[in-house]
């Protein structure tokens, strides 16, 4: 039964996410998988957690919302000011390839969306949300206020982001070779806070809090993210145009990365832990899009290869269909090319945001003429009989 939580256990389930998020972390970091090891914990925290509170205490707890936003927010402003200093005008000669891959994965979804439906035997509606390259919380808010099967669209949304996230770090690991210099693990720098540092730390978490605001009223797509990730690159900059301030070279601490690691898993997690009950077959069924998705991000990839200079990780890394933060926090702890990552997943995003109502009149436009067709079809049947 999904029930609203008291502040008691909302507070209580944060606590254990993050011990055990945290705890997880470290044991992962062993395996020395790179940077992502505390997503890796976050995302097996949050949703051993939220099926523990299932089990335990008959409840449902929604995915928190505010954990994502945090989490996106930190990670944002960490990589924003890890590519603040590179040639960002560069990127700009590449903005048609990035606008060609673009289209590419909104047609591929379209298509892989009635493939889904028709072996499935799922309402198109609902098939061409779990399949759109979009985030889990934007494609499941939609599903509910159409009334369709959230827990269908969340399934193959989480199972899509989760096989990309937990995949494509090996992936890129293995075509950029050894990359344990770029991990986050545990050591005593991790925990080193310049104390005089933390003024402009809180300074530039307050100035990230209002890029977050100001992207959230644009309508920019993972507006904490994204947000962030503007004041990161733009913080130092703006600090050396004042009188009394020369050369500033400012950098967060590695904790924040690592927290917004944490939590972003601890996101990603929860939709899990929030699932109910899954057959045998739906998990089967959703497996199907999940890899022609996959697919076709490969070869988005090898369309990208073609078409400009990147390497082959940087190009994956571009077109990989998983969360956008994630993917550019991979691109991070392997120091690959974060610029270009970051503008291609802010590029697909966008043109999805921008042909969200279009797109969805078309679905439903399209939906409702196959269900009246289907209609007449057995009325006809049922007349000859």
């Amino acid at each position: 039964m999904n029930k609203s939580l008291s502040t008691k256990h909302l507070i209580a389930i944060v606590v254990l996410e993050l011990l055990l998020a945290i705890t997880l972390g470290i044991a992962i970091t062993k395996f020395g998988i790179g940077g992502v090891a505390w997503l890796f914990g976050g995302i097996a925290s949050g949703a051993l957690v939220y099926k523990a509170y299932q089990i335990f205490y008959r409840i449902t707890p929604k995915p928190n919302k505010k954990a994502r936003q945090i989490g996106q927010t930190l990670v944002g402003l960490s990589i924003g000011f890890a590519i603040a200093s590179s040639n960002l005008a560069a990127i700009t000669s590449q903005l048609h390839v990035l606008i060609l891959l673009t289209l590419f994965s909104l047609v591929t979804g379209t298509f892989i969306g009635y493939f889904y439906s028709r072996i499935s035997k799922v309402n198109l509606f609902n098939a061409m949300l779990a399949t759109a390259p979009g985030g889990v919380g934007i494609m499941s808010s939609i599903a509910a206020d159409y009334g369709r099967n959230v827990s269908q669209v969340a399934l193959v949304q989480s199972l899509r982001v989760t096989t990309v996230v937990l995949t494509i770090p090996f992936v890129a690991r293995l075509l950029a070779g050894d990359s344990t210099g770029a991990s986050v693990g545990i050591s005593p720098k991790l925990f080193n806070i310049d104390i005089q540092g933390l003024p402009l730390l809180v300074l530039a978490l307050a100035i990230a809090l209002l890029g977050v605001r100001s992207a959230t009223l644009l309508k920019i797509p993972a507006a904490p993210f994204f947000g962030a990730l503007i004041v990161g690159i733009i913080f130092n900059p703006m600090l050396n145009y004042l009188p009394f301030i020369a050369d500033l070279d400012f950098t967060p601490p590695k904790l924040v990365n690592l927290i917004g690691q944490v939590l972003l898993g601890v996101a990603v997690g929860e939709h899990w832990g929030n699932q109910p009950y899954l057959s045998k077959k739906a998990v089967g069924y959703a497996l199907i899009p999940v890899g022609l998705i996959i697919g076709a991000g490969l070869i988005a990839a090898a369309i990208a290869h073609q078409l400009t200079s990147w390497d082959w990780l940087t190009c994956i890394l571009v077109t990989a269909p998983g969360g956008a933060p994630e993917m550019i926090l991979v691109s991070l702890a392997l120091d690959r090319n974060v610029e270009i990552v970051t503008a291609g997943h802010l590029v697909r995003l966008m043109g999805l945001n921008a042909s969200l109502p279009a797109w969805i009149f078309l679905i439903d436009y399209l939906e409702r003429r196959l269900s009246g067709a289907n209609t007449s079809k057995n009325a006809g049947k049922r007349v000859s009989r």
